[in-house]
């Protein structure tokens, strides 16, 4: 194991050196997809980012236990009774658990074409309805909830009083409940923060299940604790998840669970930060909602051009998670300049004529890849270190800079470490993103071309050009923004 990994807790908000509950034993859990709509580019971000933790902790020889469930029990981030995921079925005249199906396969395709290995345990929220109703019950007879007309609450502020309830943000409780907005089944809690463990069902209400307080669903918050304490027990070592996620559902979730066993489930929050598009952040009221699989097609008229995905995961690689991701064309355009240096650099390494000395020290390079993943997962300067090994080999190449056989064979497992199995960019050995690569570059000519040939007013040559493209299934369509293409 190289040297010693240190990991920013959001619950201390300082670093700290991990040491799992029981070595080499890692209990880690994220908290995953609802299943009622395509994956957006956060969740790609989170997930893609806990990939990386997970492959980095298992290069340390680590036995990783990787939870990531899927909430396909109808209902999303609020107590509400809207079901979101019989809302979808209705609109594409399909039963709920198809619609449950249909995004959960489109989801974990999402996670093939990216390369995100999957979880040791994939657990879904309607396979785990007894052991929510269970937690549920152990919490009101521990007298940390209540239950009115079949309805059961969190009692939020009985619970401050004995403990912390905003330590892992450090809010302010009073200014949390002031302001506190007014919810459906406000009038039945006795605080304003309280929230659902256990929700009443109205006779419309599709995804139902029998309880000791009639027919209803489970509470957002407790399936998560139900199936982090099944799988990792009452503690465990990472809880993870986007920022978004630590003011109410984790929040919720640590308080949940001291109301049921005593302890806080996690000892380190892991947290990735958001992500803009142009600085923005997406939405769909601003229209500017970009999707993974549109940043491959460049069918999205805000990014018109498509990136392979080892482009794109080596683009989210280049900011660390806890930071800001601001996806740009011109961020994407240097990212996949850089992907390719990198990548031609390391296909130089067995050609490069081996001296009898060398003029570089081949471990401390190493360890400066391992300080950086150390220090918090940092991949943004692993990515840095990489870029400084490629500039290394192409003076070796050049003969500026000599290297021993053996140097050479240390590169070589150095880079296939750190850039394939730990980052996780995907390897070319069936060269699709070699191909998708020169496609780009060969479209980016030919349409230069079509554009001079229609200032020039030589619109049959315009017009050649598309048709001709079109007859090979490549679809060119002219936009206020540019033009963009696309594969049949």
């Amino acid at each position: 194991m190289q040297n010693e990994l240190y990991l920013y807790n959001t619950l201390t908000r300082k670093k700290e050196l991990f040491k799992p509950l029981h070595p080499p034993f890692v209990g880690m859990y994220v908290c995953g997809p609802t299943v009622y709509n395509e994956v957006h580019l956060g969740n790609l971000r989170t997930f893609t980012s806990f990939d990386v933790i997970f492959r980095y902790l298992k290069h340390l020889d680590y036995k990783v236990r990787y939870v990531r469930n899927i909430t396909d029990a109808g209902h999303l981030e609020d107590d509400s009774d809207e079901d979101k995921i019989s809302k979808r079925a209705a609109l594409e005249r399909l039963e709920p658990m198809e619609i449950v199906q249909k995004y959960t396969v489109s989801f974990h395709e999402i996670m093939r074409i990216f390369n995100n290995l999957p979880p040791s345990i994939e657990p879904t929220a309607t396979g785990h309805i007894l052991e929510q109703q269970e937690m549920t019950m152990q919490i009101l007879k521990n007298g940390w909830a209540y239950e009115v007309n079949g309805t059961v609450y969190f009692d939020v502020e009985k619970y401050a009083k004995h403990y912390d309830y905003t330590a892992l943000t450090g809010r302010n409780l009073e200014e949390l409940l002031n302001n506190t907005r007014e919810l459906d089944g406000q009038d039945e809690k006795r605080g304003r923060l309280d929230f659902a463990l256990w929700i009443k069902a109205k006779p419309q209400h599709l995804m139902k299940w029998n309880s000791p307080w009639g027919k209803g669903f489970p509470g957002w918050h407790i399936e998560c604790s139900a199936m982090s304490t099944k799988y990792l027990g009452e503690e465990f070592d990472i809880h993870g998840g986007g920022m978004d996620l630590a003011p109410t559902h984790h929040t919720n979730e640590i308080a949940q669970n001291i109301a049921y066993c005593g302890k806080s489930p996690a000892r380190f929050w892991l947290h990735t930060n958001m992500l803009t598009l142009n600085g923005k952040k997406m939405s769909k009221s601003l229209g500017n909602v970009v999707l993974p699989l549109e940043l491959i097609s460049g069918t999205n008229p805000l990014i018109p051009k498509g990136f392979s995905p080892a482009v794109l995961r080596f683009f989210m690689m280049q900011t660390h998670y806890r930071s800001t991701l601001d996806i740009t064309l011109d961020a994407l355009n240097a990212a996949e300049k850089g992907y390719q240096r990198l990548v031609e650099s390391f296909q130089l390494l067995p050609n490069i004529k081996p001296s009898s000395h060398s003029s570089i020290n081949v471990k401390e390079l190493e360890k400066k890849c391992y300080d950086a993943m150390n220090d918090d997962f940092n991949t943004a300067v692993l990515i840095a270190e990489l870029f400084e090994i490629s500039k290394i080999i192409y003076k070796a190449n050049d003969g500026q800079f000599q290297l021993t056989a053996e140097d050479i064979k240390e590169l070589q497992k150095l880079v296939s470490t750190f850039f394939y199995d730990i980052l996780g960019i995907p390897k070319e050995d069936n060269n699709n993103d070699k191909v998708f690569s020169k496609l780009q570059s060969v479209m980016d000519i030919l349409l230069e071309i079509r554009l001079e040939a229609k200032k020039n007013k030589n619109y049959t040559l315009s017009d050649s050009i598309r048709q001709k493209l079109e007859a090979v299934g490549i679809i060119i369509k002219d936009t206020p923004e540019g033009t963009r293409w696309s594969l049949k």
